[in-house]
């Protein structure tokens, strides 16, 4: 890696801030799956809030693990094939984990919705917080020219053709 990416840092406090907050939320919603549906709905809430966890977690991993190469001159190519890759993992894993899931009784169904949506929500809220507390520039990443050969005045000798 030539020089580190802008949004390197940006994605790994959201990884670290994301998966504190769903350990919170994780224990919230095993509480309330527990109180409303006994060990079943503690399960159900816990297993939601880390599925929502792991599904957003693998796009920041894999745009972290694509910016290892960046300066690559195939760097754009070997990036949205990671980010993409990530992605087909995310549907693979949630198209299984969704018919394994949907035949199993001890799972209640409402507990299970709702810890996933409390585990997107705090994703989002995490993102919101880490991008307003953050400073990046709004050009990064970019490399200026110190000066322009135009800037120069030509010498005598590149006057005469020298």
């Amino acid at each position: 890696m030539n020089t580190p990416v802008s949004s390197t840092p940006i994605l790994r406090r959201t990884l670290l801030w994301s998966a504190a907050g769903a350990l919170v939320v994780g224990i919230v919603a095993g509480a309330i799956g527990f109180v409303v549906g006994g060990w079943n709905g503690m399960w159900s809430g816990l297993l939601g809030v880390f599925l929502a966890f792991v599904f957003l977690a693998i796009t920041g991993a894999s745009i972290l693990i694509a910016n290892r190469w960046f300066g690559d001159p195939l760097y754009v190519q070997i990036f949205f094939a990671i980010v993409l890759g990530g992605w087909l993992i995310k549907l693979g894993i949630f198209i299984v984990v969704m018919i394994v899931l949907s035949g199993q009784a001890w799972i209640q169904p409402m507990v299970f919705f709702l810890s996933i949506v409390a585990g997107v929500l705090l994703s989002l809220v995490v993102d919101v917080i880490v991008l307003t507390k953050m400073r990046l520039p709004h050009v990064s990443d970019v490399e200026l020219p110190s000066e322009a050969p135009e800037d120069h005045a030509p010498s005598k000798t590149e006057e005469k053709g020298e």
